[in-house]
């Protein structure tokens, strides 16, 4: 019988066996690549980069955050909401760098829902009982809005980019250990 693509993540992680971790990254790259090709800035940050090295990308940054305790093994489920995170970021801080934060309207098109939307937010939000936190999660990675346009956009709801940068570390930190759980 041939281990569960989380037991080969554990294994890889645990005993820092490189060919489990080899076959968790063949497991699943059918399935990043096609998050990437969902994405609506994929058109966009592929004049940059390819596909692949976003793909790959994704992989080196779950590694590390496994790595550094940052994220646990418990449930597949918990391992791939997290991938697909770090997959979002890299292509909206690409396109962030690169000035063409125009390319991308949200995380996933307006009206897609094949689970992964929902669920996502719905993760995000059982992380973030705050609603204030939901709404500047949702303003900072969602929206791509820095502190300062934050403060300048809303000044009934926050008094300065300190305070902003400051829950924005908060917001990070908690679901950092929530996926330590």
């Amino acid at each position: 019988m041939s281990p569960s693509t989380l037991d080969l993540l554990r294994r890889a992680s645990t005993q820092g066996d490189l060919q489990a971790w080899t076959a968790f990254k063949q497991s699943l790259e059918e399935t990043v690549l096609s998050w990437f090709h969902e994405h609506p800035g994929s058109e966009a940050v592929c004049e940059l980069q390819s596909e692949w090295h976003f793909v790959a990308l994704a992989f080196e940054q779950l590694w590390q955050a496994v790595i550094q305790g940052h994220v646990s093994c418990e449930t597949l489920s918990d391992v791939l909401v997290f991938l697909r995170l770090i997959l979002n970021g890299a292509i909206l801080e690409t396109l962030r760098v690169s000035k063409r934060p125009e390319a991308v309207s949200s995380i996933w098109q307006d009206g897609e829902d094949s689970g992964g939307k929902s669920d996502l937010w719905d993760w995000l939000q059982a992380r973030l009982p705050n609603k204030q936190e939901q709404r500047l999660a949702y303003l900072l990675y969602h929206c791509r809005f820095e502190p300062s346009e934050i403060v300048r956009c809303y000044p009934h709801e926050w008094s300065d980019s300190h305070e902003v940068t400051r829950l924005r570390h908060v917001i990070l930190m908690r679901l950092m250990n929530e996926s330590n759980r």
